[in-house]
C-alpha cells in the first residue's frame, strides 16, 4: 500500500495532495559549521551536582565554620585529646563527598541510560542523536510521546496535536501546521511530522527553567526544611548559651586560662548538631546507591522522600499492570461482513499510521498490508478521541472511509454489538470496534452513522510480578487505584485477575466537581474510559482530601497527572514525555521495583526521624548545661574529650547504622514537631540530672584533683542517660541493634577500666559512694524518661 504524507489543512485531518520533495535536513558540513560557531544545544541534562557543588556544600557549612574556628583554637591551647572533635568532622565531611559523589556517579550513569534521543534528518536520513548533538537548524523528526526539546518552526505535519499545557496551561492540544511555532517543554500527543530548530542550548524557551527544575536538589523536602529549621532554631540558643559559658569561664572565674578556654569550648561544641546534617545527605545518597543498583534513576531526590509518605498510588493499566504487547485473539466480522474485506481494511489502517501505538502494532502483526490500497487521508489516534481513522482509495477504484477505536464511544448505547463487547471485557480482553463512516474524516462527528463491521480482540499480556507488586502496597496501608482509558469492564476484569478486587466505575458517569471526584475515587478502585485530562483532575481531587499521590504510567496520556501527583512514576520504556516530567523512572520497565524505591524512602525518613532525635537530645542538654553553668557561676564540668567519648558512643556510631537500618512505616508528616516532642524531655531530664550530680560531687570531692573526680561522676551520668535514650530509640529490638547498644555500653566500660584510656580521656571514678550515687541519679532519670516519652506518645500527637 502507498502511504503519502500529508500536506497542509487548519485541521487535524488532512487531504493529501501531490506527494511533496521531502526535506533532507542538515548536511553533514553545515552541521560541523554550527558545532565550530557553537550553535549547539549545550543544556546540561537531568543530572546531578558538579564535584565542585558537592565539596562546598560539604565543607562550606555555618557549623563547619563555628566547629573549625574552636579546633584551630584548641589545638594551640589544650592536648590532642581535646581537639578530637575536629578530626571527627574531617571524617565526618569526607564521608559526605564520597558517599555523594558515589551517588552521582549512580545517576550520571543511569540518566545517560534513561535520556531520551531526539530523531534527526540529516543528508536525507533519519537517525537516533544525543538531546545535547543537536545543532541549530536540525531537523527534527517527531511523533506521538515525544518531547520537543528544542525551539523550532513546524516543517511537515501529519495530523501533528501538540499538547503545551505545561508550558502555557492550554488544556486542549493544539494543531500545528507547517510554518507553526514549536516549543521546547511541549510534547505530541497525536500525528507527526517534524520541525527546524531556531533556538537550540539556553535560548530555547523552557531550557532555563528545565535547567534549574531538573538539577539535582534537595529543595521542597519537608525533612531537609524541618532540619534547617531546627538548625536555626539551635543557632539561636546557641548565641546566648555561648556568650555566657565564655563570660563564666574566662572572666568570672580564676582557672587556669588555657583549662578555661578548653571547657569553653567543650561546652559550646556539643550544641551543635553536625552530625545531623551529613547523615541525613548520606541517608539519601546511599539510596541513591541501592536504587541505582536495581535500574531505578532517582531524577529528583526529594521523590524518595515523597514515595515513603505516599498513601494512595493511581496505576495506569498499559504497561504497568499489563505489559506493552498485545496479540490479536480473535476477528469477529458483524452485520455479515466479509472476513477476507475486513481482514484487508485492518492490514491498509495498519500500514497508514506511521506511528502505531501497542494495539495498532498487535493488528500490524496479525494483518499484512493490502498492497493495491491508498492512503488519502489520516486521523492519528488520540486518548482524547479514543479513535483513529482514515480514508482509502481501493483497488478497484472504490473509495471508503474507516474508523477503529472504542467500541463504546463509536457505537450508540444501545448497538446489539456493545453487548457481545461486554462479555468479551469481562474476561479481560480489549476489544476495538472496526466501522465503516459516512462521514468525512474532517467532519467532528465522523463518527455518528458509522456502521460497525467488525470487532478485533487483543489479549493484554499481565505483568507477572503485577500481582505480587499489589499484595505489597496493601499490606503497607497504600490504596491503589486502577486509572485507564480502557474500557471500565476490561480494566476490572485484568484488575480482578491480580487479586485488586474493589468497585469499577465507569470514568464518563464521574462527577465534575472536585469534591463529587473525590468522593467517588474513595469509593471506587478500577476507574475506566478515563481521559488524560480527568486523569490530572483525579489526582487533584485525591490530593484535595489530604492524600500523597503517586502516579505511574508510560503513555502520553499519563503526561499531565505524572506531572501533577506528589511523585510521578515512569516506565524507561515509556513515552519521551513522561521520562521528562517523573521524579523516578523504572529504566529495567519492572513494575516490581517499585516495593524496592517505597521501602528505600521509608528507610531514609522513619530512621533519620530517629536519629535527630538522638542528635538533638545532646543539642538541649548541652544548651541546659550551659546555662545552669552560667546561673552557678561553677566551672564547665566537661572538657571537650569527655563530649567527644561520649558523642562517638552514644550518638556518631550507632547514628550511622540505625540511619541505614531497614524500616517500612510510613512517613508521617511533621518532622520538627515529631522531633522535638522527644527530644527536648530527653535533653532536659539528661542535663538536669547531670548537674545535679555534678553539684553533689563539688561537694563531696575537696583537695588536688576534685575538678577531674567531679567531672568523671558527671560523665558517668551523662553516659547512663544517653545509653537509656540510645536503647529507647533503637526499639524495635533485634539481635544486631541489642548488640549495639551493648558494644557502646562495652566501649564506655574499656575507657574506665584501661589505665591509659583513663588518663587519656582524664577519666577515673574516685572512691564508691560518689559513682554509686550517680548510678541512682541516672536510674531515677531513665525511669522518668521512659514515663514521659510514653506519656508524650499519648498526649502530643505528633
Amino acid at each position: 500500500m502507498t502511504h503519502i504524507d500529508a500536506g497542509a489543512e487548519l485541521d487535524p485531518v488532512h487531504p493529501v495532495p501531490a506527494p511533496l520533495p521531502a526535506a533532507t535536513g542538515l548536511t553533514a558540513a553545515e552541521v560541523a559549521e554550527r558545532i565550530a560557531n557553537g550553535q549547539v544545544n549545550d543544556v546540561p541534562v537531568r543530572s546531578s551536582r558538579s564535584m565542585t557543588d558537592i565539596v562546598r556544600a560539604n565543607v562550606f557549612t555555618r557549623f563547619n565554620a563555628i566547629i573549625g574556628v574552636l579546633w584551630l583554637i584548641m589545638l594551640f591551647v589544650a592536648p590532642f585529646q581535646d581537639s578530637l572533635f575536629g578530626y571527627v568532622i574531617i571524617a565526618n565531611t569526607g564521608i559526605g563527598i564520597i558517599q555523594e559523589w558515589r551517588a552521582k556517579k549512580t545517576l550520571d550513569s543511569l540518566a545517560v541510560i534513561g535520556e531520551a534521543k531526539p530523531t534527526v534528518r540529516r543528508d536525507g536520513v533519519a537517525l537516533e542523536v544525543s538531546t545535547s548533538d543537536i545543532v541549530l537548524d536540525d531537523l527534527i523528526e517527531i511523533g506521538p510521546g515525544d518531547k520537543a526539546v528544542v525551539d523550532g518552526v513546524c516543517v511537515e505535519a501529519d495530523g501533528l496535536e501538540i499538547d503545551e499545557s505545561l508550558l502555557t496551561g492550554e488544556a486542549d492540544p493544539v494543531v500545528k501546521q507547517p510554518g507553526d511555532e514549536v516549543m521546547s517543554g511541549s510534547f505530541v500527543v497525536a500525528g507527526g511530522g517534524a520541525f527546524r530548530a531556531t533556538k537550540v542550548g539556553r535560548e530555547a524557551y523552557a531550557a532555563q527553567l528545565a535547567e534549574e527544575a531538573s538539577r539535582f536538589t534537595l529543595v521542597h523536602s519537608e525533612l531537609r526544611s524541618g532540619i534547617s529549621t531546627i538548625l536555626k532554631y539551635v543557632t539561636w540558643m546557641m548565641i546566648p548559651a555561648a556568650t555566657g559559658l565564655v563570660i563564666t569561664q574566662l572572666v568570672v572565674k580564676s582557672n587556669d586560662l588555657k583549662d578555661s578556654i578548653a571547657r569553653t569550648v567543650g561546652g559550646i561544641v556539643p550544641m551543635v548538631p553536625e552530625g545531623l546534617v551529613l547523615l541525613t545527605s548520606v541517608a539519601f545518597a546511599i539510596g541513591v546507591i541501592r536504587l541505582g543498583r536495581k535500574q531505578c534513576l532517582v531524577q529528583e531526590l526529594p521523590a524518595i522522600e515523597g514515595l515513603a509518605r505516599v498513601d494512595t498510588v493511581c496505576l495506569d493499566k498499559t504497561g504497568t499492570l499489563t505489559e506493552g504487547g498485545m496479540d490479536v485473539k480473535e476477528l469477529r466480522p458483524l452485520g455479515g461482513s466479509d472476513e477476507a474485506y475486513v481482514r484487508k481494511v485492518l492490514g491498509a489502517l495498519g500500514e497508514s499510521d506511521p506511528r502505531p501505538n501497542a494495539s495498532l502494532q498487535a493488528i500490524i502483526d496479525a494483518y499484512p498490508d493490502a498492497e493495491d490500497w491508498r492512503c488519502t487521508e489520516s486521523l492519528p489516534f488520540s486518548s482524547a478521541r479514543k479513535y483513529s481513522g482514515a480514508s482509502f482509495s481501493e483497488g478497484d477504484g472504490e473509495s471508503s472511509t474507516w474508523l477503529l477505536g472504542a467500541p463504546d464511544v463509536l457505537l450508540a448505547a444501545d448497538d446489539p454489538a456493545l453487548a457481545e463487547t461486554e462479555r468479551l471485557n469481562e474476561q479481560g480482553l480489549r476489544v476495538l470496534l472496526l466501522a465503516r463512516a459516512v462521514r468525512d474524516l474532517d467532519d467532528p462527528e465522523v463518527a455518528v452513522g458509522a456502521s460497525a463491521s467488525a470487532l478485533v480482540v487483543l489479549e493484554q499480556r499481565l505483568r507477572p510480578d503485577a500481582a505480587d507488586t499489589l499484595r505489597y502496597f496493601a499490606e503497607q496501608n497504600v490504596r491503589a487505584k486502577v486509572i485507564s482509558g480502557d474500557n471500565a469492564v476490561s480494566v476490572g476484569a485484568v484488575a480482578s485477575k491480580l487479586g485488586l478486587d474493589g468497585t469499577t466505575v465507569d470514568a464518563r458517569r464521574l462527577p465534575a466537581d472536585k469534591e463529587g471526584m473525590a468522593a467517588a475515587l474513595d469509593e471506587g478502585t478500577v476507574f475506566g474510559r478515563v481521559t488524560p485530562q480527568q486523569k490530572r483532575d483525579m489526582v487533584g481531587a485525591l490530593q484535595s482530601r489530604g492524600h500523597t499521590v503517586a502516579m505511574t504510567g508510560d503513555g502520553v496520556n499519563d503526561v499531565l497527572a505524572l506531572k501533577d501527583a506528589d511523585i510521578g512514576v515512569s516506565m524507561g520504556s515509556g513515552s519521551e514525555a513522561t521520562r521528562a516530567v517523573a521524579q523516578i523512572v523504572l529504566l529495567n520497565n519492572s513494575f516490581s521495583t517499585l516495593p524496592s524505591v517505597v521501602a528505600e524512602g521509608r528507610r531514609v525518613i522513619g530512621n533519620i526521624t530517629r536519629v535527630a532525635t538522638l542528635f538533638l537530645v545532646k543539642t538541649v542538654y548541652s544548651v541546659l548545661l550551659a546555662l545552669l553553668v552560667v546561673c552557678w557561676q561553677v566551672e564547665y564540668p566537661f572538657l571537650p574529650r569527655h563530649l567527644t567519648l561520649l558523642s562517638t558512643l552514644t550518638i556518631g556510631v550507632p547514628a550511622f547504622f540505625l540511619a541505614l537500618a531497614p524500616n517500612k512505616e510510613r512517613a508521617k508528616p511533621h518532622f520538627v514537631r515529631r522531633v522535638m516532642r522527644y527530644a527536648i524531655p530527653g535533653g532536659l531530664l539528661a542535663g538536669v540530672a547531670t548537674f545535679v550530680t555534678y553539684l553533689i560531687a563539688r561537694h563531696h570531692y575537696t583537695g588536688e584533683g576534685a575538678l577531674d573526680a567531679e567531672t568523671s561522676v558527671a560523665t558517668l551520668t551523662l553516659f547512663l542517660i544517653s545509653m537509656w535514650v540510645l536503647a529507647i530509640i533503637a526499639r524495635p529490638y533485634t539481635w544486631w541493634r541489642v548488640a549495639l547498644v551493648a558494644s557502646m555500653g562495652a566501649g564506655f566500660l574499656l575507657v574506665l577500666v584501661v589505665p591509659w584510656l583513663q588518663d587519656f580521656f582524664a577519666l577515673k571514678l574516685v572512691g564508691v559512694t560518689m559513682p554509686w550515687i550517680a548510678v541512682g541519679i541516672s536510674v531515677a532519670a531513665a525511669a522518668t524518661l521512659e514515663l514521659t516519652w510514653r506519656w508524650v506518645d499519648r498526649r502530643v500527637p505528633a
